[in-house]
């Protein structure tokens, strides 16, 4: 797998050229956790497609971009996850072809604020300016990258405070993407964000932010209080 950096943090990737979309429940845990909520009315049972959420270009910030706190909220959650960038439109991608259709992988950081919903859109919570850091690495996927055990690690001003891995994914890599195009397509230039488990650390105005994956790449991020920027 080859790499590409950005030279320096002010550098602005040419992608996401397209949709940024990432998956609810696909860490095994909180499907776990769930289970007795969605096996009462009205769902009855798991679901058994991808949830899907967006994040727009609003949400889209590089390395060293500030993310703005509400005053509203005490803090926001800090979700490292991997972003799998797709090379060329792809629709009803068998699993074992999956590679073929990627072209790299990067870090984010999926930002939410706090809410007990999961089984609706968290749209207001997901979506605000900035709550989508993305980079600095991109790596050159093949069948091994995809099938590896990445592990994805949070820190808050400098302390560990969360990790996991792939293999803790209900789905992996090329199943997620098999599913996904199982009924929309996707197009070059589009991410593809394999989630993050719903327990994530919660930073505060004034700290750093910064997500890794192994062999992939680190972001760091300052947290403001949208009243002082």
């Amino acid at each position: 797998m080859r790499a590409f950096r950005y030279p320096d943090a002010s550098y602005r990737p040419p992608w996401p050229k397209g949709t940024v979309c990432g998956a609810l429940l696909n860490y095994a845990g909180d499907l776990e956790t769930l289970a007795p909520r969605m096996r009462s009315a009205p769902y009855l049972a798991p679901p058994r497609a991808p949830v899907l959420y967006l994040k727009p270009r609003n949400t889209w910030i590089g390395p060293g971009d500030a993310v703005l706190l509400p005053s509203s909220a005490a803090g926001v959650c800090a979700g490292a996850t991997l972003g799998v960038v797709i090379g060329q439109p792809c629709v009803r991608v068998p699993e074992r072809d999956a590679a073929e259709f990627v072209a790299g992988l990067c870090v984010i950081n999926d930002l939410t604020l706090p809410h007990a919903e999961v089984f609706r859109p968290a749209i207001k919570e997901r979506c605000r300016d900035g709550f989508c850091p993305i980079g600095p690495c991109v790596e050159v996927a093949d069948r091994k990258g995809l099938g590896a055990a990445h592990v994805m690690r949070t820190y808050i001003d400098g302390e560990l405070r969360a990790e996991w891995s792939t293999r803790q994914c209900v789905r992996s890599i090329a199943r997620l993407l098999a599913d996904v195009t199982d009924f929309m397509t996707l197009h070059a230039g589009d991410i593809l964000m394999i989630g993050t488990p719903r327990d994530m650390p919660l930073a505060r105005a004034g700290e750093r932010v910064a997500v890794e994956v192994d062999g992939i790449g680190r972001i760091e991020n300052p947290i403001v209080a949208e009243e002082a920027a």
